[in-house]
């Protein structure tokens, strides 16, 4: 039987109020009488009407009147009643945005690929703004040969197309100690699944002749924190690309525009954006995003270093506090996101009780290598309280855990790679917020 440690509600967070009620209010208000008239749509649904709906016996407006030609927005933009879709930070999380992030709106999205305008941001020094006709990619150190690319050298390469997660090694940080953030959005939303076309880092390096010696690169993007990280050959050689677009189209400013290095499975800062330079050596180089950042402190003072892949982990995204039960009793569906950076993932479970009995999820759509996969349970709500969770199993046999043993291996200390079983209670009246149950 599952011990459950708190019931208390996760604390505001920031603008928006992440709040319970302040999310479920700021839902409601977003689409003003649309809202209210959806939400009242929905329970229509579930009772039939005493009488005729006007909606489907009066001409509507969009019935009556012409809509916008095809040339009103040339670069295509989501309907104006998807407005509340958009990524969200947490104001008091840092000092300025410059160094920040934002968040994904999980809860409010489908399948598996996130469009490309709501991918989170993380910024250590704000988003480059760089002319693709001046930007260069060197690769030096231990090479035969020396190489400086331009943009149009990178696009004569051959180029793959590969669906990958990005995770920041952050994504549910600010949960290690309890239950703090009411919304999905804000306990995971730091990660993306979009479809890379780019060139195959190992073709780069080739062209260049890596000496014996060169077991690491030391990828450094051109931002004006120059950021940089240490890799080891092995996977620089294996499913790293050097990417230029995403979803199609090209890369975002926000995304590492015009170029930025993927290395699939792993922690999301070492996906430098902005990339200008690649040096292969014999060792890391200790920057310090290695060294006083990500890494993992543990209980008796010492840190774990290096911890570059993200564990298997899911989330419920709906219902979740963000997206509440408003339907009433009846025909219910729980769906949520699992990944690992192991591959793919092989089985999630669903509780409605807290873990006391588990039920097998429906994963549909492709199941891809390091990629998010989407998860389904359907069921009957008798209007009961429901304290929700999910599961993941991956391909290689890791089970995602509770927090409580994930606490017990690593303490309260950290920051990073957090993949513990998050809950969300369910009231009778449909509001969700965060709690514990481990």
């Amino acid at each position: 039987m599952a011990k459950q440690d708190t019931l208390r509600p996760a604390r505001a967070a920031g603008v928006p109020d992440p709040s319970r009620r302040g999310l479920l209010r700021g839902t409601l208000a977003a689409g003003g009488a649309a809202a209210v008239g959806l939400l009242t749509g929905r329970a229509r649904a579930a009772a039939p009407a005493a009488g005729p709906d006007p909606l489907i016996t009066e001409v509507q407006d969009w019935n009556r009147y012409l809509g916008d030609g095809v040339d009103s927005a040339p670069y295509g933009l989501p309907s104006e009643f998807e407005a509340d879709v958009v990524r969200r930070n947490v104001a008091w999380l840092t000092a300025d945005t410059t160094s920040s992030i934002n968040f994904t709106p999980l809860h409010a999205l489908d399948g598996i690929i996130t469009p490309n305008g709501v991918c989170f941001e993380r910024h250590h020094g704000g988003a480059a703004v760089i002319d693709p006709a001046e930007h260069r990619l060197m690769i030096h150190g231990l090479v035969d040969k020396p190489l400086v690319f331009t943009m149009a050298d990178l696009m004569r390469f051959p180029r793959v197309n590969k669906v990958f997660f990005l995770e920041c090694a952050a994504n549910s940080g600010m949960e290690w100690r309890g239950s703090q953030l009411n919304g999905c959005q804000f306990t995971h939303g730091m990660i993306h699944n979009v479809m890379y076309t780019g060139v195959p880092l190992r073709l780069l390096l080739e062209e260049a002749g890596v000496k014996p010696s060169g077991k690491w690169i030391l990828a450094e993007g051109a931002d004006a924190s120059g950021m940089t990280r240490s890799i080891p050959m092995e996977k620089a050689l294996d499913d790293c690309l050097v990417a230029f677009k995403m979803n199609g189209e090209a890369l975002r400013t926000e995304q590492g525009y015009p170029v930025r290095l993927v290395v699939p499975g792993w922690e999301g800062n070492m996906w430098v954006k902005w990339l200008r330079r690649l040096e292969v050596g014999d060792k890391p180089w200790q920057q310090r995003e290695e060294t006083s950042k990500y890494t993992d402190l543990l209980p008796n003072g010492k840190a774990r270093r290096f911890t570059w892949m993200m564990d298997v982990k899911s989330v419920i995204t709906s219902p979740s506090p963000q997206a509440p039960l408003s339907h009433g009793k009846g025909r219910t569906i729980v769906t949520g996101l699992a990944w690992s950076g192991a591959g793919t993932i092989k089985r999630v479970d669903v509780t409605l009780d807290g873990g006391r009995n588990w039920h097998r999820a429906r994963i549909d759509g492709p199941s891809l290598d390091k990629s998010l996969h989407r998860f389904y349970y359907e069921f009957d709500w008798d209007g009961s309280e429901l304290l929700l969770q999910s599961r993941a199993m991956d391909e290689k046999g890791y089970v995602q855990p509770t927090k409580t043993a994930l606490r017990a291996s690593r303490g309260e200390n950290s920051i990073y790679h957090n993949n513990g079983i998050q809950t969300w209670r369910v009231q009778a009246d449909g509001v969700t917020e965060n709690v514990e149950v481990s």
